[in-house]
């Protein structure tokens, strides 16, 4: 069933039982009021007529009957009659001369037992009302079919009836109508939506000017897009770079190999050749190493095995490992205000991956300082772990800070180094896999300040 139908559905039953006890509701008390009103009535009469017949010597039956006759109570086939304490009926009258009740004798004890009693006899509503005193005792009873009551209440009725159909129709109507509104946004977005394909993802849909529900659904998708576009044009340059950077070595070692193979050659010639193709093929699986690492620090944190990790043992290990790599490199460690509680020193990742990444900004920083150091510091606060690394080397141009965390990505004064430019991806994204941030401070010529901020263990 479609959307618009659902709603203009569930708006039409909300009004529905709204109407439906609106009108009940109005109906009920004026059925009520017209009961209380015809029995008021009737009481006042059958006192009026007790009363009367109370006083035989001043009105005899003839005279009441002529008040009866000219009494108007807006009702049709009056009938009035008395009892007295031994069930003889001792007064009659009707409008039509035929028209006569028959009471059993219950009804009138009953009368003499509660006072008033009320009770219905065909189409008409009657009251037996008991009166005494000194002189006479007698139980008066008047009926009377109200038809002007009936009427108002069936005028009423059919009045809440063609109200309550009215109301429905027009509910579902105007239902219809709004929810074909409100739900005009959705077809639109979903129709742009429809129309952005992985060749068109510079388009946007439109978000209108009020800044309702749907402004911010358009907004929320409009992001997603950004993100899309941005996921594919990393993944483009990524693969780019990728097979270039795969194919460089590749065409080295099938070149060189194709050339010594073109003639005879002495041994020392092969062995060049040998140590040159060797030298490219280290260089190649340096290479795929670093893209396999580079792709599990892409996944899904989901996938990682996290233990507990203490910060300090992985930055304890640096020095050694860069020194490993080159002599000349080396590591400052200062922790200052180191907290007595271990726990504050530890964090849910896993150890080989936060490795990888803090060692690559070491390096970085090792390698493009004069002096080859790097400074490390260590700083816990509530709930949080903190690292800076600081060198003093060439910087970084202000212009570029907001692309060094791209995949291949080499800043222009480092082209005299080696490197594949993923290191600092590769970072970025562990950092960011274990819920963490990297922000990064240069100046040209003075060096630069990473700080790594990781959420810290929850025991």
């Amino acid at each position: 069933m479609p959307v618009k139908l659902r709603i203009t559905l569930l708006f039409t039953l909300i009004v529905f039982v709204i109407l439906m006890l609106v009108c009940g509701t109005v109906y009920y008390f004026s059925y009520t009021n017209r009961i209380d009103n015809i029995r008021t009535r009737l009481v006042n009469r059958a006192i009026t007529l007790a009363r009367l017949l109370g006083q035989s010597q001043i009105f005899d039956q003839a005279l009441i009957r002529k008040i009866d006759s000219s009494t108007m109570l807006s009702m049709k086939d009056k009938t009035f009659q008395a009892y007295d304490y031994l069930n003889k009926k001792i007064y009659s009258y009707s409008d039509a001369l035929t028209d006569t009740i028959m009471i059993d004798t219950a009804t009138l004890d009953d009368a003499r037992v509660k006072g008033t009693i009320y009770f219905k006899i065909g189409n008409k509503e009657a009251v037996a009302y008991h009166y005494v005193n000194p002189n006479i005792r007698i139980v008066a009873v008047t009926a009377a079919y109200d038809e002007d009551g009936k009427n108002k209440i069936r005028q009423l009725s059919n009045i809440l009836w063609f109200s309550f159909c009215s109301g429905i129709i027009i509910a579902f109507g105007g239902g219809y109508f709004f929810s074909d509104r409100l739900l005009k946004p959705i077809k639109k977005i979903a129709d742009d939506i429809n129309e952005i394909s992985a060749h068109s993802l510079t388009r946007r849909i439109g978000t209108g000017h009020v800044k309702d529900e749907w402004f911010y659904l358009s907004e929320t998708l409009n992001q997603l897009l950004n993100r899309l576009q941005d996921g594919f044009e990393t993944q483009r340059r990524f693969v780019s770079n990728a097979s270039h950077e795969l194919s460089t070595p590749l065409t080295a070692i099938s070149s060189q190999l194709e050339v010594s193979l073109q003639k005879h050659r002495n041994a020392e010639q092969y062995r060049i050749t040998m140590e040159s193709v060797y030298q490219d093929v280290r260089h190649l699986s340096k290479l795929t190493q670093t893209l396999l690492e580079f792709a599990q620090a892409s996944g899904d944190p989901g996938g990682l095995d996290l233990q507990p990790v203490r910060i300090d043992e992985i930055l304890m290990s640096l020095p050694a490992e860069m020194k490993k790599s080159n002599q000349e490199y080396m590591v400052v460690l200062l922790f200052n205000d180191m907290p007595a509680e271990e726990q504050k020193l530890i964090v849910f990742g896993n150890a080989e991956l936060l490795f990888t990444a803090i060692k690559n900004i070491v390096a970085n920083a090792c390698k493009y300082s004069g002096n080859h150091k790097a400074i490390i510091r260590l700083k816990t606060d509530p709930g949080e772990i903190t690292i800076s690394i600081e060198d003093n080397g060439i910087g970084i141009p202000e212009a570029e800070l907001q692309y060094i965390f791209q995949p291949f990505y080499r800043v222009d004064n480092t082209a005299h180094q080696t490197g594949f430019g993923l290191g600092l991806s590769l970072a970025y994204r562990i950092i960011k896999l274990h819920k963490g941030n990297i922000t990064v401070t240069s100046v040209e010529r003075q060096g630069s300040l990473f700080v790594i901020t990781l959420p810290a263990a929850k025991f």
